[in-house]
């Protein structure tokens, strides 16, 4: 039987490999777990391959693409085919939630927030992108498709702290110059990066696009590097040892 995915990637075919290019930076995920407060019970939903989840608390991992969940370590826990808009849980179940990096990729990002705020008695923690601050990124010089394509997607932030509801803080996460977490602003120094079709396959953006305006992206951002455009306009960002581009943290309080 064919299964539709339960977003907008279809992480069956373009999954694979993935862990190996988005592994989890430790000064992010230390941002996360601050966040996460004290409790003792973690809920992650869209959790992919388990990237940023304590490894101090009990934590239950929802993620319905199996290419996804194949991809866990084996010290974490097997994650739960569900989606964030019908969670299997009883109101108040968790201390706290996370949903990082994910949704911008749920099918009803509202539901599936209300759902995160349904089944944690605690905070609610959003790692996500700022479609705003996107645009001002180096990269929509050179793919301009591409920025307009994640920008579509990305939910707005006031938005989602209203659909939260309560108190909720939204910060600036800054991305360290040797990130290890492979989504596009990451190689916001390394440009050279962005040319590897397994890099540009772990970042789901480029499926929105098609192979011909990423082609042409590819062939702006090759030129750039090799007449030295690219390091005349930007190459101060190689030696910027942080960089605040459009990661943002929420964090709702319960």
């Amino acid at each position: 039987m064919t299964r539709h995915p339960a977003g907008d990637t279809d992480y069956e075919p373009l999954g694979r490999g993935y862990s190996s290019i988005r592994r989890p930076d430790p000064r992010i995920g230390a941002r996360v777990l601050a966040a996460l407060g004290d409790g003792h019970s973690v809920i992650n939903v869209g959790a992919g391959a388990g990237a940023y989840e304590p490894g101090d608390r009990y934590v239950v991992a929802v993620e319905p693409s199996r290419s996804m969940r194949a991809q866990r370590p084996g010290m974490r826990a097997p994650a739960i085919d569900a989606t964030a808009e019908a969670l299997p849980f009883d109101d108040d179940t968790f201390d706290s939630a996370m949903a990082l990096a994910t949704v911008h990729q749920w099918r009803d990002p509202d539901r599936g927030l209300r759902e995160l705020r349904r089944v944690s008695r605690g905070r609610v923690v959003v790692l996500t992108f700022d479609h705003l601050a996107m645009q001002r990124f180096w990269l929509a010089e050179y793919a301009p498709d591409l920025i307009t394509a994640e920008r579509r997607r990305l939910p707005d932030l006031d938005h989602m702290a209203a659909v939260l509801g309560g108190r909720v803080e939204v910060s600036t996460v800054e991305i360290p110059a040797d990130c290890t977490d492979g989504f596009v602003e990451a190689f916001y120094g390394r440009p050279e990066q962005l040319l590897d079709p397994a890099v540009r396959a772990a970042q789901s953006g480029w499926g929105f696009i098609g192979p011909q305006a990423t082609a042409r992206a590819v062939r702006s951002l090759r030129r750039g590097l090799e007449d030295g455009s690219w390091d005349r306009r930007h190459g101060h960002l190689r030696h910027r040892p942080a960089f605040a581009g459009s990661l943002r943290l929420l964090v709702a309080h319960g």
